[in-house]
């Protein structure tokens, strides 16, 4: 697909034949461009980007439900071993963000939608099989688990593709509606997958299937779902030829001071996103619900019901950060953002000093312990989805200072209306789309420490475990906070009000 234009643009790539939907001509601060030709090629390309890292994000996070079930399908795996489980995908998803970001400025937008996609079978189809071979091994488990962080590459180069196509003005809103597609795809498997294998699930409206646990289901599902994305992605979806960058150029960005201070503050909002979400059925599991061993009855809180509340409420707040962002600025809706961390935080541990250590032997004591937790569950989830919702909003503000921050520094470089300042926007589009996947590479990396933080003491003391979690968490967040207001709100700042 090749769009012209009547007059010559030193921003246009010189036109040559190309295979596949190819767009050369494309100026989204052109006003009128943008009107009659840009929009509607943004929406649609915006849309079928959702799509396909929505089913990456539910991909890469299938462990942190499936894993709680892993012992329904008769594996017998410690809690440390499952939190492992659940942490190994992000990891992955961390590390592999930075190429498939730069893919998108080799390959193409579609053309790399269109791959990533098709990658997320290997991690669905090696599921679906071994998770029905009763004597595999957990090792085996570990490898699976380690391509679902393929899911998590899905992200970075998404956004660094949907970054190209739209104006400075819309790129808060337009980001923050691709992410928070993708992060629903945390809610949508932790609601669905517990009824797809035949869990109980949808607030207890769905009862456990009589013929047991099957998480192969699930699998199956979004195998199929990874077909479509690739068909849609090929038929439905360009590649713009603007967005094809030198890689070196690209990896430029880590010179940039900023991108390691807004990887900072990725950290603490997309990587408490997706940590918590990762953590959430477990700690739900470990903390209010017990169960003396396979196949007995349990007593509690059943995490299938809920779990899935604070993706859902960190995805939705997602695109409310990037509009405030967008009004107010990033730093300072990003401010906020941290104060309600440091402020949710304190209050899970408030209502975890409520809760009675659940002693491991079955008895009165065990049954009593667990009922006056449920009583406490309310407030605890309550607060929690208060945290999910900072993280929500935290996230799209943070990622909207990553273009304005790229796009003041060419505007200071050059002169208004002059062919250099027009050269140094689309270059700072280039640049920011790469600092997207470091960022985000970095950011991720919190989903990984989460789990692992609460992993470690699980065996002999889990709530005093979890309480010291939160309490690392709590002054991560102030840290972060200060950082905001010291570099990007405080008066007389370079970026302030970015």
């Amino acid at each position: 697909m090749t769009l012209t234009s009547p007059q010559p643009d030193q921003l246009v790539a010189p036109a040559r034949r190309r295979r596949g939907r190819w767009i050369e001509d494309w100026r989204p601060e052109d006003p009128a461009f943008w009107e009659s030709t840009g929009a509607p090629i943004a929406r649609r390309n915006l849309i079928w980007s959702i799509f396909a890292e929505h089913l990456g994000f539910s991909v890469w996070l299938i462990w942190s439900v499936s894993s709680a079930f892993l012992l329904a399908q008769g594996f017998t795996f410690s809690p440390q071993q499952l939190f492992f489980l659940v942490a190994i995908p992000n990891l992955v998803g961390a590390l592999i963000r930075v190429p498939y970001t730069l893919a998108v400025g080799r390959f193409g937008g579609r053309s790399w939608t269109m791959a990533s996609a098709a990658l997320l079978l290997v991690p669905t189809l090696t599921f679906a099989y071994f998770v029905t071979q009763p004597g595999t091994p957990y090792w085996v488990f570990c490898v699976i688990a380690a391509t679902a962080g393929f899911g998590g590459g899905n992200f970075a180069s998404s956004m660094a593709n949907i970054n190209f196509f739209y104006p400075a003005h819309l790129k808060g809103a337009a980001l923050g509606l691709n992410a928070a597609g993708g992060n629903l795809g945390v809610a949508i498997i932790q609601l669905f997958l517990p009824v797809l294998v035949g869990g109980a699930g949808l607030f207890g409206l769905v009862t456990a299937s009589a013929g047991g646990v099957h998480l192969e289901r699930a699998a199956w599902v979004y195998a199929g779902l990874a077909v479509v994305a690739v068909l849609a992605a090929c038929f439905r979806m360009d590649n713009l030829a603007t967005a094809r960058t030198d890689v070196r150029q690209q990896l430029g960005v880590v010179r940039h001071r900023h991108t390691w201070v807004l990887a900072l503050l990725y950290i603490g909002t997309f990587g408490s996103f997706i940590g918590y979400s990762a953590a959430m059925p477990l700690l739900i599991k470990l903390n209010f619900w017990h169960q003396a061993g396979p196949g007995a009855p349990g007593t509690g809180i059943n995490f299938a019901y809920y779990a899935f509340l604070g993706a859902l409420v960190g995805s939705v707040t997602r695109p409310l950060g990037g509009h405030l962002a967008d009004r107010f600025g990033g730093a300072r809706v990003t401010l906020v953002a941290f104060a309600g961390l440091v402020l949710g935080t304190l209050g899970i541990l408030g209502t975890l000093s409520l809760l009675t250590p659940i002693p491991a032997a079955a008895g009165p004591a065990q049954a009593a312990a667990v009922d006056a937790n449920a009583d406490v569950f309310p407030l605890f989830l309550g607060v929690f989805l208060v945290v999910f919702a900072c993280t929500g909003i935290g996230n799209g503000s943070t990622y909207k200072m990553i273009p304005a921050i790229h796009r003041s520094d060419a505007v200071r470089a050059t002169a208004a209306g002059s062919p250099e300042r027009e050269l140094a926007l689309l270059d700072g589009t280039r640049t920011s789309s790469a600092a997207v996947g470091i960022i985000g590479a970095v950011g991720a990396i919190g989903g990984f420490l989460i789990p692992i933080t609460f992993n470690s003491p699980w065996v002999s003391e889990p709530l005093a475990a979890t309480k010291s979690a939160f309490a690392v968490f709590t002054a991560f967040y102030a840290l972060c906070g200060v950082v905001t207001w010291a570099v990007y709100v405080r008066r007389g700042r370079r970026y302030t009000g970015v």
